[in-house]
């Protein structure tokens, strides 16, 4: 049985993309809001590039850190081809934040199979809300290519109702003080892709 008052999202994504960053900071968020928060990751062959997700459920009281099957109400993919693994745990109202990098996995690289023409249509065709965003040029321009995670943090705080001073605060507890600002910018351009 489904908690109506649990909210789920997933990141997906290829392991070195910060996922695991990305969902250490939304769950301070939420516990910073005032929510019970369970987490669950993936990160099987993460350091040979496979795939990695996790999930974030929060709510007035959560039961478990996995959602069900067409039960997740955000995804937020790192990488354009993740999107479409986990597919079958979107709720069709489901709204989709896409990095647009694409990291071809071994089989595209050998030549054995292509990587999958126009990811984004599709999406659009089946999804009310899908944003696609080229989060590590926008990250780029803040300082640090690697901060697409929190750019991609930033898409996602503009879908939610959590006050941006809660995530700036937390963002300011998560990274070295060398790196704040850099953190801070890299959200801020994630809330206006």
């Amino acid at each position: 049985m489904t908690n109506s008052k649990v909210t789920s999202i997933l990141f997906a994504g290829v392991g070195g993309q910060g996922i695991l960053r990305a969902s250490d900071i939304l769950c301070m968020v939420m516990m910073e809001a005032g929510f019970d928060v369970k987490k669950s990751e993936v990160h099987g062959m993460a350091q040979r590039g496979g795939c990695v997700t996790s999930h974030v459920r929060y709510g007035e009281k959560v039961f478990s850190p996995l959602a069900e099957t067409g039960s997740i109400q955000t995804l937020v993919s790192f990488e354009k081809m993740e999107a479409l693994r986990y597919l079958k745990f979107l709720r069709e109202d489901a709204s989709i934040i896409l990095n647009t990098e694409e990291i071809y996995p071994p089989a595209v690289n050998m030549g054995d199979m292509p990587y999958p023409n126009d990811i984004i249509g599709f999406l659009e065709n089946h999804y009310e809300k899908v944003i696609a965003i080229d989060a590590v040029s926008i990250a780029q321009k803040s300082g640090n290519a690697k901060a697409a995670n929190v750019v991609l943090l930033g898409a996602l705080s503009s879908l939610m109702d959590i006050h941006k001073s809660v995530w700036e605060s937390v963002i300011r507890k998560s990274f070295p003080q060398k790196l704040v600002k850099l953190n801070l910018d890299a959200f801020q351009m994630g809330i206006t892709a």
